[in-house]
């Protein structure tokens, strides 16, 4: 059974900086394109960032540019998402995915193309 397990949560507050992780377990993810979506109270969930399956490119949304940053391991099946100087408007519950689709050199920014999900992991953002 595919399982993705995103950690790393939590309140802070305007300026702070967090990490979220996120696991996979149950299939190797180190040849798939992953991305970090998030969805804030009454809004749909969207796009943050992602990385290709070699982990050579990435891409994010235009807001967290220059604040976020995405990686993976793949020796340890994992997915990370850096996130400095973070503002209330960051506030979300941020979740990570898996795309079966993407080509190597490719970042899908769709949530209809990714596969797997984990169950997310909220973020607060106080002013």
């Amino acid at each position: 059974q595919v399982q993705l397990v995103e950690s790393g949560g939590g309140l802070v507050q305007t300026g702070d900086s967090l990490r979220l992780s996120c696991t996979g377990s149950g299939q190797t993810f180190s040849t798939y394109a992953m991305a970090w979506f998030r969805q804030a109270p009454g809004k749909e969930r969207s796009f943050v960032a992602g990385i290709t399956r070699a982990g050579s490119g990435t891409h994010y949304q235009d807001s967290v540019k220059g604040r976020f940053t995405v990686s993976r391991d793949f020796a340890n099946n994992a997915l990370y998402l850096q996130m400095n100087d973070l503002k209330p408007e960051d506030t979300a519950v941020y979740y990570c995915a898996v795309t079966l689709r993407a080509g190597r050199y490719a970042v899908l920014t769709s949530e209809e193309e990714y596969d797997y999900w984990g169950q997310g992991a909220q973020v607060t953002v106080s002013s």
